[in-house]
């Protein structure tokens, strides 16, 4: 009984080393992995000549009330935080690249409708237009010709409590716009 009894706790202690070691094979092979494919981003992949970008105010052609301010605003503090290194102006003149925008148009609309048939619920859609120039060489860096941002915002049931969500939404959808936009330049996607 003795040689069966041992022979158990051998065969357990090996199988319980053998899922350990496993255990251990796996951690290593998938943080290893995962490793390779998060390499982040450590400069600036722009041309390195880029020092100044001129973010001139964006054109509105949707006829919105400062919209295009919003989103001029937006790429100008996103570049100021993320631009490692890089200054902002507004004017062209002695810019090393320029982003050009076009806010193209503008809607909103009901998503959402109460008991009563009122909507609640909007969404916000903008559509813009985004060239990066690079004004040394004459060259277009990047370009997109229809950015779309949707936002969604609601309308207090009460109508004491009233508040217009419209223009935080906005705020946010250019937040992301911008965040977009410079993430786009700083990652480097270009044109050749």
């Amino acid at each position: 009984m003795r040689d069966n009894h041992g022979s158990l706790t051998m065969q357990t202690t090996l199988i319980h080393r053998f899922a350990t070691l496993s255990a251990l094979a796996l951690t290593l092979l998938f943080t290893a992995g995962f490793a390779e494919c998060y390499k982040p981003v450590k400069k600036n992949q722009l041309p390195a000549r880029i020092k100044t970008v001129a973010v001139p105010a964006f054109q509105n052609n949707a006829l919105r009330y400062k919209i295009e301010h919003r989103f001029t605003q937006a790429v100008i503090n996103e570049l100021i935080h993320r631009g490692r290194g890089l200054r902002v102006q507004g004017d062209r003149e002695g810019a090393d690249a320029v982003i050009e925008g076009v806010i193209k148009g503008y809607q909103f609309r009901g998503v959402l409708l109460d008991d009563q048939g009122r909507a609640r619920i909007f969404e916000v859609t903008i559509e813009a237009a985004v060239t990066v120039r690079d004004q040394a060489e004459n060259r277009v860096l990047y370009d997109n010709q229809n950015f779309v941002f949707r936002g969604e915002y609601e309308f207090a049931n009460d109508p004491r409590n009233f508040f217009n969500e419209e223009d935080p939404a906005v705020q946010r959808m250019a937040r992301s716009f911008a965040e977009s936009v410079v993430s786009t330049l700083i990652n480097a996607i270009e044109i050749k």
